[in-house]
């Protein structure tokens, strides 16, 4: 038997709004908290609902419930309920704004980062006319609405991304989003994921050799017809079919039911109409659906015979990934029944591969019998390993949760996924090269590069095997796929025997191994293998040549207004270097073009210019740097200096960065159940200042995806907005330096920032300490004048 199991989150169950009887009163939804449950109840559970989490150790299951029907079926379990009033007030805030008056809206009221269904299908057509040779905007087929109830409906849409420039034979990644409409991350979670590779391209090593060797094709919303009525707060899980349970907002088909393979064959969906898992009246009987299948069969090779026991073999190509919410897992085929499928190692595998980055549990199966799933159509039809990944904790899932723990580690197991499309039965088994580095600078033509990189054979969600790393190697510009060359990196210590090595190369631009390398941009892939004989997905960086005689070359100094010279760091474009701490002078030669050239240097404020440069020119260019004006400076040593500190926030000496003491939300202790608690800055004059930012150490500790701490600014005290917000569990014990820019404080005059503390009423932490605060701007330069222009009319 197979559920989400998160019996590692040491869950307090508490009291919640709930009659001296057990009664619940309303009309529903609520999210639930239950007790009692055994495993033939959580398998009856799994057939009806789909998506729960059960938190084994402390025996709490939580769940939501629609309306009556569904708390009468969680009642006649058995299960003691009570209602979870911070997950319950969440679901219900759209409602709460709409009554507010709010009647038309872009982003969702109360949930600010997701955007509607106008939004999200204007954002791919966008992103596709942006960059046409890299993104097209494909009408894959109608939902039921534009075809039953016009001028109702929407197109379904595929936002495929590769470089059309690029030929090969290129295997597909596809992820579906909002199949489930009322799942609020999922939409947003691929659409950014588009956003991240297309403006990666030809900037990021790794978001520019998948879009130039592989496909990526994104449906950002699976359901239109579904997610405009949940973009209204209704909890709609199915799509907008009005045949079945006519003109109720019960109506509709859960598409997630009614895929082509084992459709309606094991008690994995309802035949009853009005049921959230209605499959519908045959397979595939809608034209969602029916989209979706077609786009599959045409993207992904037919790779196994559509039987249960034989695998696809280990050179099938392809990933699906079908993004849900919620529970915190990977979930994999078979979905129809507890039989593991012929692929199981290599499904694990890459399942526990992308659970790596989120921080996901990976499993074989579903949460329950599910028949008729896309996941199961696309294994089971076409031999592609595919999956649902659930998201977060909640369907009405936060902001802050969502910016906080679900985008950063989600949006990289996409990025993953996408490394590993050509052979994803193998190369997840092999080890990662991480923190792949070459020189930040132009290189000269026949000079070496040295290359290092991390090979590590551990990055797994789970008890998957690790071998020590056998060997390391690098490509130039021809990938392994397409035979390239390999040449060996060697291991920094000299002998490869862990299953985590650092390895590095001396690569000779001019030598015939890397092919004598010509002026302009060349690739490096660089893969490792370990002892068991597996090859791991490549990493790639970018190595830039110039030609010495022609480049061009820019140079000048940094100094303070006072002339005095400044030890910078100056950003040329993709290019790095650092000023002479005694002279504040630079010189760097790169390829002819157009680049922003920014400097910055402690204690002052950055400067950016932007410099045309062309073969065989020497531009100067420099730069005076006007001092940073702080505001705020304090290592909570001499007490408190003007915060407003909610209760329990105080100053506490068990733990400090620098040298004793720090503030804490809870010190001495974990934080309570249900607190929404803040330590509040004075109020700082920014009038005349610009590119204000705070820092500061601080250790975190909180209930990953429930409980967040937050950095929110504010320009008049009442209305704040988050910055940047943390909702992870402490992975070690080391403080971390943060820098947050505040754009939105410049030159505000009553300008203020907070740490805000937010839980729910399940598992208490350690909490937030934060310590050696600085708070500072730039001052603005009033007037400017290097008299090259020749117009005095300023004087």
């Amino acid at each position: 038997m197979r559920w989400i199991l998160l019996s590692a989150l040491l869950l307090v169950a508490l009291p919640a709004t709930v009659d001296a009887d057990g009664a619940i009163d309303g009309e529903g939804p609520w999210v639930l908290r239950a007790t009692g449950w055994t495993d033939a109840i959580v398998q009856r559970l799994a057939d009806r609902f789909d998506h729960f989490a059960v938190f084994s150790e402390k025996g709490l299951l939580l769940i939501q419930a629609d309306d009556r029907d569904d708390l009468a079926f969680l009642r006649a379990s058995g299960m003691r309920l009570e209602v979870d009033d911070e997950r319950t007030a969440t679901l219900r805030l759209i409602e709460y704004h709409l009554a507010r008056g709010v009647e038309s809206f872009n982003a969702i009221p109360g949930f600010e980062c997701y955007r509607t269904v106008p939004e999200t299908l204007a954002a791919g057509a966008a992103l596709a006319d942006a960059h046409p040779t890299l993104a097209t905007w494909i009408d894959i087929g109608d939902s039921w609405e534009k075809i039953n109830a016009a001028p109702a409906g929407f197109d379904i849409r595929v936002l495929r991304l590769t470089n059309s420039a690029v030929a090969g034979d290129k295997p597909a990644l596809l992820v579906t989003g909002s199949i489930h409409p009322r799942e609020y991350a999922t939409a947003e979670l691929v659409a950014r994921f588009a956003e991240l590779l297309l403006a990666g391209h030809g900037v990021d090593p790794d978001a520019t050799w998948i879009l130039d060797h592989h496909e990526v094709h994104l449906v950002l919303i699976a359901n239109p017809d579904g997610r405009i009525r949940a973009d209204t707060g209704l909890s709609w899980r199915k799509n907008a079919d009005n045949d079945f349970c006519t003109d109720t907002d019960d109506r509709g088909i859960d598409l997630n039911r009614n895929f082509d393979f084992e459709w309606g064959c094991c008690n994995g969906s309802s035949g009853s109409e009005c049921s959230t898992t209605f499959r519908g009246p045959s397979a595939a009987s809608e034209p969602e659906t029916q989209a979706l299948q077609a786009y599959m069969t045409s993207i992904f090779p037919d790779q196994r015979p559509d039987d249960q026991t034989t695998p696809a073999g280990l050179d099938a190509e392809g990933i699906y990934l079908d993004v849900h919410s919620f529970g915190q897992v990977v979930l994999s085929s078979w979905g129809f029944t507890f039989t593991d499928p012929p692929n199981a190692q290599g499904i694990l595998t890459l399942g526990r591969k992308y659970g790596y980055f989120p921080g996901y549990t990976a499993q074989l199966g579903s949460t329950g019998i599910v028949d008729g799933s896309t996941k199961d159509f696309a294994y089971g039809r076409l031999g592609v390993p595919a999956y649902t990944v659930e998201l977060g904790t909640a369907f009405f899932q936060q902001c802050s949760v969502f910016d906080a723990s679900i985008l950063a580690g989600n949006l990289a197991g996409l990025l993953h996924a996408a490394k590993n499309v050509r052979t994803p039965y193998v190369t997840p088994s092999g080890p990662d090269t991480v923190d792949l580095a070459v020189p930040p600078v132009p290189v000269a033509a026949g000079q070496p590069v040295t290359v290092t990189a991390t090979v590590d054979d551990t990055r797994y969600q789970g008890a998957e095997p690790s071998q020590n790393i056998l060997s390391a190697e690098v490509y130039v510009d021809t990938p392994p796929w397409q035979a390239g060359t390999p040449i060996a990196l060697a291991a920094e210590d000299g002998v490869f025997d862990q299953t985590v090595e650092d390895v590095t190369a001396a690569l000779d631009t001019g030598s015939v191994e890397t092919g004598g390398l010509a002026p302009g941009r060349h690739t490096l892939f660089v893969r490792g293998e370990d002892a068991a004989g597996n090859d791991g997905a490549v990493s790639g960086a970018f190595v830039i040549v110039i030609d010495p005689v022609s480049a061009p070359t820019l140079e000048g100094t940094v100094t303070g207004f006072d002339g005095a010279p400044l030890h910078a760091l100056m950003t040329i474009g993709p290019f790095q270097i650092e000023t002479d701490p005694g002279t504040g002078a630079y010189t760097l030669q790169l390829p002819s073009g157009s680049y922003d050239v920014t400097a910055a240097a402690p204690g002052f404020g950055a400067a950016t210019a932007n410099v045309d440069l062309a073969d065989f020119e020497t531009e100067e260019l420099d730069f005076r740097l006007l001092p940073l004006v702080v505001l705020l400076d304090d290592d909570v040593e001499s007490g408190n200096l003007g915060w407003t500190a909610e209760a329990p926030w105080a100053i506490t000496d068990e733990a400090a960065d620098s040298p004793t003491r720090s503030w804490a939300d809870s010190p001495g202790a974990n934080y309570a159940d249900g607190i929404d608690t803040s330590l509040t800055s004075p109020v700082f004059d920014l009038s005349g200042l610009a590119q204000a930012r705070i820092t500061f150490s601080h250790l975190h500790d909180f209930e990953t995806g429930f409980d967040t701490g937050s950095v929110e600014v504010s320009t008049d005290g009442f209305s704040w907005t988050p910055m940047r917000s943390y909702s992870q569990a402490l992975q070690n014990l080391e403080w971390t330096r943060e820098e947050i820019p505040l754009p939105m404080l410049d030159g505000e005059p009553t300008a203020q920032i907070r740490f805000r503390v937010n839980s729910d009423a399940n598992l208490n932490r350690d909490g937030w300490h934060v310590d050696d605060i600085r708070v500072s701007a730039a001052a603005a330069a009033i007037f400017v004048d290097g008299f090259e222009s020749g117009d005095t009319s300023a004087w």
